[in-house]
């Protein structure tokens, strides 16, 4: 059942917005930063940890990998509401900061990749 993985997702969204909004207040700003992306980050850990440690049974990791799968979307879906154009006038942090994050981000996909274990690949049959 897919209802399974909606209270990890939901606690990891809470999370992840709690924490958006303090690294917003931590930077001088009153908004969050990041709150979503932290959410998702929160939502694949929490489920190789608990896949790990053998706490997630088959039916809550189908409900967690669906949860994950269309949260996706849902994160590009929010960033293409914000305002591109005005952000690159404001200055070169804002062109500063898309280089960090995507450099960031790319050394978080490599290290999330590397905590899954290996699958082996059927052999073709002779």
């Amino acid at each position: 059942m897919i209802i399974y993985g909606t209270a990890l997702l939901a606690v990891c969204h809470l999370l992840g917005i709690i924490i958006g909004d303090l690294l917003g207040r931590a930077l001088g700003m009153t908004t969050n930063v990041g709150g979503v992306g932290i959410a998702m980050l929160l939502l694949i850990f929490a489920r190789i940890y608990l896949h790990k440690s053998g706490r997630l049974c088959a039916t809550s990791e189908s409900g967690v990998h669906y949860w994950g799968a269309i949260y996706i979307p849902v994160v590009v879906a929010m960033a293409m509401q914000q305002n591109v154009v005005a952000a690159l006038k404001g200055g070169p942090v804002a062109l500063i900061a898309a280089v960090g994050s995507v450099l960031v981000c790319g050394l978080f996909v490599s290290f999330i990749n590397r905590m899954e274990p290996e699958t082996a690949a059927p052999e073709e049959p002779k």
